[in-house]
């Protein structure tokens, strides 16, 4: 809405200017003889002097007046016809060269008109040699002026596609296009200008902004790791990355065999390829932090050397700082310190990057996370979108409910900074539910108390609670078939 304003007031003024010079126009043709009878009265015989008196300001107005003409005209075909035809702006040098060759052939008519007695073929003919001298100093200019109407008549790219111009490797966004040179902004921020004479000779390598460009990451594996799991993990950890599109499913495809490496690449495409450096970065964290948690390994060179020598034992603190950890979670707290440490035993730690997904809603899941170290946000779906409702930092959980009954996951999670989770599993509950059968009653109870604190905000347990532990109960047993 801010430039409707300013074009208003321009078109405004080219109608008043074009007014105010036909105006002025009709009255100097309409008092041209009066003009002429009253000049010869004032100069006598010096009637050269006269004509020039009425054909110069005549030539002038006639001048202005196509000047405006040729506006109009260019306006009406590119700004209206040439948009509506194409979807898309005329480029300024194809605009002003058309502007240029229909002003100067007006003109050279309307100089015919009114001076008759000048010869225009021997101006041309004069005009020709000089043209030839001036074409042979500037060749280069030339060239690059002809060049740039090539590429604009061409379009191979357009202001805002990411460009690698010739053997210099020169990429960047481009920027501008004009008569002489393109303009390309470098992901260093530099600015280089190619003249259009060397881009025309050069391949031009185009990565359009309105295009899914793609890009490969190379990394290794042992070749102990499984293949499929390989790719499983690594697909699932990139497809949801930033600039990442959702549109075309990640590529995960072995490379090639080497001597101590799986070889491999993935194959994505970029919503916006101009950030293509920093999504390829995002990409190898991803891939990092996917194969650490699961307990694939990446491959380097490595020299095996024998040596004989006492290893000191190494002190075990990780079981115990996660018991302590498990401790304080409060639908652990009818365990046992023997039952804490076994389930500490049994847990699986897990790196996330930030902004990972840890789980998503409608997920199958049968295991709950407790935050180690770092934050986590809740998100629910609502309308479509997505709408933070809680975060959670170290010491707290989620997915509960998927661990002790099955359900679905209900919620999204993801990580706000570097996070660690602990994982546990079901077969690590079902083993301390079949050592205590009484254990069962007790988490369902404690789960039930707490669901009804937070939805109460008191610490009191309503009634409705008792037949909720009771529910919990009976899915608990059915979901780890107890008795």
């Amino acid at each position: 809405m801010a430039a409707v304003g300013p074009k208003r007031n321009r078109i405004l003024a080219f109608i008043f200017a074009t007014l105010v010079v036909a105006l002025a126009l009709y009255f100097f043709l309409y008092f041209e003889q009066d003009l002429r009878t009253y000049l010869a009265s004032r100069m006598g015989p010096r009637a050269r002097a006269e004509d020039s008196l009425i054909n110069v300001p005549k030539l002038i107005l006639f001048s202005l007046l196509a000047f405006l003409g040729v506006r109009a005209l260019s306006t009406i075909i590119f700004d209206f016809v040439f948009r509506l035809r194409r979807g898309y702006e005329a480029p300024t040098l194809v605009r002003n060269i058309f502007s240029l060759v229909a002003f100067t052939i007006l003109f050279l008519l309307i100089f015919n008109r009114i001076y008759t007695e000048v010869n225009l073929g021997a101006l041309f003919t004069t005009s020709a040699i000089f043209g030839v001298i001036i074409g042979l100093a500037l060749q280069d200019t030339l060239g690059n002026f002809f060049s740039g109407i090539s590429l604009h008549a061409d379009r191979p790219f357009q202001v805002g596609d990411v460009i690698v111009v010739g053997q210099q490797k020169h990429t960047g966004v481009v920027e501008g296009i004009t008569w002489r040179a393109i303009k390309i902004r470098t992901f260093q921020n530099h600015v280089v200008l190619v003249s259009n004479s060397n881009a025309a000779k050069e391949a031009i390598e185009v990565c359009p902004r309105d295009n899914l460009n793609a890009r490969l990451v190379l990394f290794g594996t042992l070749y102990t790791d499984s293949p499929a799991k390989t790719i499983h993990v690594v697909r699932e950890a990139v497809r949801d990355a930033d600039n990442v599109s959702p549109k075309i499913t990640p590529i995960v495809r072995i490379r090639n065999l080497g001597e101590s490496s799986i070889d491999w690449e993935i194959k994505y495409w970029l919503e916006d390829y101009a950030k293509y450096n920093d999504t390829d970065a995002l990409v190898r964290q991803r891939i990092w932090y996917a194969l650490r948690r699961s307990g694939l390994t990446f491959a380097y060179p490595t020299r095996t050397v024998q040596l004989e020598r006492k290893v000191a034992p190494k002190p075990v603190t990780a079981d115990e700082q996660i018991a302590d950890r498990l401790s304080a979670v409060d639908i652990f707290s009818p365990l046992s310190t023997e039952e804490l440490q076994k389930l500490a035993r049994a847990t699986v730690g897990h790196v996330f990057a930030p902004g990972e997904t840890l789980i998503r809603a409608g997920d199958e899941g049968s295991s709950m996370f407790v935050v180690h170290n770092g934050r986590v946000q809740v998100q629910v779906t609502e309308n479509g979108r997505p709408r933070p409702v809680a975060v959670l930092s170290e010491g707290d959980f989620f997915g509960e409910m998927a661990l002790f009954t099955g359900e679905p996951r209900t919620a999204n999670v993801l990580a706000i900074e570097e996070t660690e989770v602990l994982e546990i599993g079901h077969v690590a509950m079902k083993h301390l539910f079949e050592t205590n059968p009484d254990l069962a009653e007790s988490i369902s109870w404690t789960i039930a108390e707490r669901r009804a604190s937070l939805a109460a905000g008191s610490q009191q347990l309503p009634q409705a609670s008792i037949e909720e532990s009771a529910g919990l109960l009976s899915s608990i047993k059915r979901f780890f078939g107890l008795r």
